[in-house]
């Protein structure tokens, strides 16, 4: 079974339906259309856009700064070296411009710093218990849940807000995170949805990128004729499920022309775009053979083909990749060998095409991570780390295993963002705070919405109550991000 039939067989099942729904998403689906207050509907772009696409490049699990694109001092791992002094666990490398330098491992993304924005000062909310999915789902929708309604996920907001460049490419697609089986598949379809825009607006899941062409094909054998029959058996079903009890007309309408979306979707030439198999060798070389890679290498695809936004993640998984609670140099190192070719290819690739100026690449995380502070200095936070030592013992013991919201970096390329820029600042020794021009989710998400020319202050009015792109329509855009003035 393909990943458009298992799509299939979960929204005819009545039985799922009732079971996963929980009293707060039956609420959502019970409100009417949410209305665009700030904007005509035909009008959404308030602002000269610089860029037509995202691809959000999402490390899951926390990756820390101090490891990646913010070194500090570096000490080696030694038997008996005071876990106190270890701010770095691996040596700062030069990049591409002078006064930016990252860390030993990312040598590929070094060499295309000149056209990245480097923010050094990301600020998250502590939010007490730190906990991944609290912080995903305050990343990704800019909301601290539980909110009294379903937010939408950042991808959702620019497809409803923006739809389509390609009507045959889904404005929002997700790739490489698995929604079910790892640990916290709940937490993870918390925030991969488009809340209460509908369903029409939700990711366009792709948790394996190597098979993506698989999720764009009828099933094998299936006719043109019976293909049809079960579209229309599909909608008259929808209609009359459990949730026509519950739903308004608005969220069963959405979820129909969700169904019309991928129909359209199966049925045109731009599908090609989902197949790897039609790259030459050497490209797929060049983007390696890590799930990440294969990612990346799809994103590319599907910018050409005109896909709106699109997340490709190294995947969250409790207690792996970038979860580092333990061994944690040693889970960088493979990490950065898995994130490094990618990246840069990826830069490469749209800058040879002419389409890095109207893409925005953004890499960002929940938090970053630190050897002994949990939170930030004073946090009543609950200490995670598997790690309890003074002094280091074994390797497995080297690497900053703590949650830290101090500060975090982002990197950028293209969308109208400066090149060869760094912006920010964080303290040289612990606690590793930003001292110099922080940069909130709030403020990372306006940013990101005016480069695609929607205002930070978009509001939609739903349960007659205001809900904006932005928490209460605050967030600013870093100006200075910018290559040319956004006043």
């Amino acid at each position: 079974m393909n990943s458009f039939e298992r799509e299939i067989e979960r929204l005819v099942s009545r039985r799922d339906l009732m079971r996963t729904a929980s009293a707060a998403s039956l609420a959502m689906l019970g409100t009417g259309s949410p209305r665009l207050m700030s904007a005509a509907p035909d009008k959404p772009r308030l602002l000269k856009p610089t860029a037509d696409s995202v691809i959000l490049l999402w490390m899951g699990g926390g990756m820390a700064a101090p490891d990646t694109f913010d070194p500090k001092r570096y000490e080696p791992f030694s038997v008996g070296l005071p876990s106190d002094k270890i701010l770095s666990t691996f040596p700062a490398i030069d990049t591409a411009v002078d006064n930016i330098k990252i860390t030993k491992g990312l040598e590929n993304v070094a060499s295309v710093m000149d056209k990245a924005s480097l923010i050094r000062s990301h600020v998250v909310a502590d939010l007490g218990n730190i906990l991944h999915s609290r912080h995903q789902y305050h990343w990704h929708t800019g909301y601290i849940p539980p909110q009294t309604v379903a937010a939408p996920h950042i991808g959702s907001w620019i497809s409803r807000l923006l739809g389509p460049i390609n009507p045959a490419i889904p404005a929002f697609i997700n790739i490489g995170q698995r929604l079910e089986g790892n640990g916290e598949q709940e937490e993870l379809k918390a925030f991969t949805t488009a809340g209460f825009l509908g369903s029409e607006y939700g990711p366009f899941n792709l948790p394996f990128p190597g098979d993506a062409v698989s999720s764009v094909q009828p099933p094998k054998g299936m006719t043109a004729q019976r293909y049809e029959s079960r579209q229309r058996a599909l909608k008259a079903m929808i209609k009359e499920s459990p949730l026509g009890d519950v739903a308004s007309d608005y969220h069963q309408e959405s979820m129909l022309r969700s169904i019309d979306n991928a129909h359209r979707l199966l049925s045109s030439k731009d599908r090609d775009a989902f197949d790897l198999t039609k790259e030459s060798k050497n490209s797929t070389d060049a983007y390696g053979a890590s799930h990440f890679g294969q990612g990346c290498l799809l994103a590319r695809r599907l910018v050409e083909s005109g896909a709106r936004f699109i997340e490709v993640t190294t995947e969250y998984i409790p207690f792996y990749h970038w979860d580092t609670h333990e061994n944690g140099h040693e889970t960088y190192a493979r990490m950065k060998n898995e994130i490094d070719r990618p990246i840069a290819q990826l830069v490469k690739d749209l800058d040879a095409r002419g389409l890095l100026d109207r893409t925005l690449i953004v890499l960002a995380s929940e938090f970053s991570r630190d050897m002994m502070i949990e939170g930030v200095p004073g946090s009543t936070a609950q200490d995670q780390s598997r790690v309890k030592t003074e002094k280091m013992e074994k390797m497995s013991q080297y690497g900053l295993h703590r949650h830290f919201t101090g500060s975090g970096s982002v990197l950028m390329f293209g969308g109208g963002m400066k090149r060869g820029y760094l912006h920010g600042e964080t303290a040289p020794e612990r606690p590793l705070v930003t001292i110099k021009d922080p940069v909130s989710i709030s403020d990372l998400h306006a940013t990101i919405y005016t480069a695609l020319g929607i205002s930070p202050a978009t509001m939609f009015e739903t349960e007659k109550r205001p809900f904006y792109v932005t928490v209460d329509g605050k967030g600013k855009a870093v100006k200075d991000l910018f290559a040319k003035s956004i006043v």
